[in-house]
């Protein structure tokens, strides 16, 4: 009996991303569960120089392609299909924790910096995912 159904693996892709992906990957094929990715990409909205508003969409969508495109890369070695792949553009903590219940995912797999001090009270993304979430959460320890 596995112990995990599906894991849903919330990446920033940063250079540590592999690291999280590698260990979510092992717990799948060890509990024999579907695996999904997703990236959060904070909105840009509008940004104002002087009196005039620049609209930022065309940045927000190359970000989201950039995004996919970097997520698609990470992906492939581990043979997780298109439709298992989230982007989405929103607040990381909130939208992770939208997403695994949407998807039923029993377990959420995130990396973490162990930062310290200032960082650790401003909070961390890991952090807000734990401690909200309605299921387990494994925060990976990535090496920088």
């Amino acid at each position: 009996m596995s112990c995990y159904k599906h894991i849903l693996t919330g990446l920033d892709l940063s250079e540590e991303s592999p690291q999280v992906i590698e260990k979510a990957a092992a717990l799948a094929k060890a509990n024999n569960a579907k695996l999904s990715l997703v990236h959060i990409v904070e909105p840009l909205t509008f940004a104002y120089g002087g009196d005039i508003p620049v609209d930022l969409s065309e940045i927000q969508d190359q970000l989201q392609s950039q995004a996919t495109e970097q997520l698609k890369i990470l992906a492939a070695p581990y043979n997780i299909a298109t439709e298992d792949r989230h982007i989405i553009v929103g607040q990381p903590v909130a939208e992770i924790h939208d997403l695994a219940k949407e998807l039923a995912a029993d377990l959420i797999v995130v990396g973490s910096h162990g930062r310290k001090g200032l960082a650790l009270l401003l909070g961390s993304t890991a952090n807000g995912v734990l401690h909200g979430a309605l299921t387990d959460v494994l925060a990976v320890r990535v090496k920088d």
